[in-house]
């Protein structure tokens, strides 16, 4: 049985669309089955033989990834039934088990590599995200995630991430304005790209901006940023941006963010902290599949 303890969070994040997950499994499916198909599988078991097999956690974690599992096996085989013991965001135990599977032997062990892959990725960055997550669940602060991820693997990066407990940031250069150290030195200054980003900007489009110290966050209010990245800061630093801030911009905390560090963060009173070690530094889940025998 899976369990939750107290304290973490329980509200479970929306499915993603499904046709993300079946072109991305459908790919993985290709690239492992190549042009002739599993021939250790086909050449040593029947082609009628039956089997049922358990997915099981073989340490404790999060899980994520279950609509990829079920995917894998779909589409090799549409008859085999698969039955979720569990559910994205769930917090399992050494031995506890997943899911299960029944039907065509040769289909479930043809599968059972894609599905794993996904299983054991996905659930090591919600493993890790909830480890940071679980730090910091007594204060306000949110861990989120960034755009170091593996490349088309984005979006379902961010999805364990929110089934670990953390929070997203933006997707992509499109749907929100960061402006960081590299953009201020080229429009010469803070208070200049900020403006300079409204101008272009719709309405909707939140302006975040990169500071390094506290000259330039009070530049980035006077100019009224929706949200400024505090860069590098340390807890003291932190300190005295929040209380100048006094709740007018979001803040967000990065660089320098670990397990030892990021709950001296957290209470300083910022709203987010971010690091890409959640999806880039993240192990994966240890996640076995095993035949039952009768």
């Amino acid at each position: 049985m899976a369990y939750t303890p107290e304290g973490a969070q329980k509200a479970f994040p929306p499915s993603l669309p499904q046709l993300l997950i079946d072109d991305a499994v459908r790919a993985a499916l290709l690239e492992d089955l190549g042009r002739a198909g599993d021939i250790t599988t086909n050449a040593t078991l029947p082609e009628d033989a039956v089997a049922t097999a358990v997915l099981s956690s073989r340490e404790t974690g999060t899980i994520c990834g279950m609509g990829f599992a079920r995917t894998a096996f779909a589409l090799i085989e549409p008859s085999l039934k698969f039955t979720a013991l569990v559910k994205d965001g769930a917090r399992v135990k050494t031995g506890d088990g997943i899911a299960r599977i029944e039907g065509n032997a040769r289909a479930i062990l043809s599968a059972e590599r894609v599905a794993l892959n996904f299983l054991m990725h996905l659930s090591g960055i919600a493993s890790y995200t909830a480890k940071f997550a679980d730090l910091i669940a007594h204060t306000n602060a949110k861990v989120c995630d960034t755009r170091k991820t593996i490349p088309g693997l984005r979006a379902f990066a961010k999805y364990a991430v929110k089934c670990g407990g953390g929070s997203n940031h933006r997707f992509g250069l499109d749907d929100a304005i960061l402006i960081k150290d590299n953009h201020i030195a080229v429009a010469g200054g803070v208070a200049k790209a900020i403006l300079a980003a409204r101008a272009y900007a719709g309405h909707l489009v939140k302006i975040e901006v990169e500071v390094d110290g506290i000259k330039q966050f009070e530049e980035a209010l006077s100019v009224h940023a929706d949200v400024i990245l505090l860069d590098n800061m340390g807890p003291e630093l932190l300190e005295k941006a929040v209380k100048i801030n006094a709740g007018r911009a979001k803040l967000e905390a990065s660089g320098g963010i670990a397990f030892d560090t990021i709950k001296a963060i957290a209470e300083t009173g910022v709203d987010y902290i971010s690091t890409s070690k959640i999806t880039m530094a993240a192990p994966t889940l240890d996640i076995g599949l095993d035949i039952e025998i009768a």
